[in-house]
């Protein structure tokens, strides 16, 4: 029973990071119907970026949780910028182009993120600093790291942040009807170009928290670390209704129940056949399922409230 906890506790961690990215796919989704697959790579970017500030700052003698402040800070910046760019550069030529045109570019994006960073950073793993205390709090069998307590946090703010953003601001209401008719909108005074500007650069924001907690959960950085965690943060934008923010973080949470929990009893299951390395395969079961019994998915697409 002290497996099957720890395995949840685990879970809820891996979840809450692809909740934080898939709610980028989903915000960007809900205003423009576009799939940015170059997503998972803001993620790594911004990981890439923390890792740089913060190792060039170690000898200063901050305390670590001020060396992640400031490199969490400069991440959410670059990845600002830089999906700022690619929006202008990549999808906006492109936004009134057959869908297909558009998805292609976002692959061929992706590739490009990839490839630059592995000019920029080499392609070698990067080790990340420890930064917070790394001695396990134990609750009671299970433990559970500082890292994992601000990653469990974290996502729970940011959601709420994001709900409030939505619901009851002037931004949230321009993002509502920018969603629902960005001609329309256009006429009442809101400026489709600018939100949907806003929207990537939130995207990219909450990508970069994603990074910067993913490597320093797992202790490393790479060029190609965005490309997996970013297609499992779409499945888990589908699995709870792509488009739909609580539907965004129900999906990323489920998921990364069933990868941890199917890591830990896998191998018993399977007699050994397949073990906790198999565990990639839960997250595209998981989406042929629903894409086949339930396509809107687990809590649908609400159109007039998706943003």
């Amino acid at each position: 029973m002290e497996t099957f906890f720890q395995q949840v506790i685990n879970g809820l961690v891996l979840g809450s990071m692809y909740a934080l990215v898939a709610l980028g796919y989903t915000m960007v989704y809900g205003i423009i119907n576009l799939i940015n697959f170059a997503h998972g790579e803001i993620l790594m970017v911004g990981a890439l970026t923390a890792w740089t500030v913060i190792t060039a700052l170690q000898g200063s003698g901050l305390p670590g949780w001020a060396l992640m402040l400031i490199g969490l800070v400069c991440a959410v910046l670059v990845c600002c910028v830089l999906n700022f760019v690619v929006e202008k550069v990549a999808y906006r030529p492109l936004r009134n182009a057959p869908r297909l045109a558009p998805l292609i570019t976002a692959m061929g994006m992706s590739l490009l993120l990839q490839v630059l960073a592995m000019i920029v950073w080499k392609p070698n793993p990067k080790p990340f600093p420890r930064l917070l205390p790394s001695d396990p709090i134990n609750l009671g069998g299970p433990v559970i790291t500082v890292t994992q307590c601000l990653i469990l946090g974290l996502t729970v703010v940011i959601l709420a942040a994001l709900v409030y953003l939505v619901s009851a601001t002037r931004l949230g209401r321009a993002m509502r009807a920018t969603a629902e008719n960005p001609r329309v909108a256009g006429l009442m005074g809101v400026k489709p170009d600018f939100i949907i500007s806003t929207t990537f650069v939130i995207g990219a924001a909450l990508a970069a928290v994603a990074g910067l907690m993913w490597a320093a959960n797992y202790g490393v950085a790479q060029h190609s670390m965005g490309f997996l965690p970013g297609l499992k943060a779409f499945t888990a934008a589908v699995l709870g209704g792509i488009g739909n923010l609580a539907g965004a973080v129900l999906g990323g949470v489920l998921l990364g129940l069933l990868e941890a929990i199917g890591a830990g009893y896998l191998g018993e299951l399977t007699g050994g056949v397949l073990g906790s390395h198999y565990v990639d395969i839960f997250a595209f079961v998981a989406l042929i399922l629903v894409l086949t019994l339930r396509p809107s998915g687990l809590l649908g697409e609400r159109v007039a409230d998706r943003a």
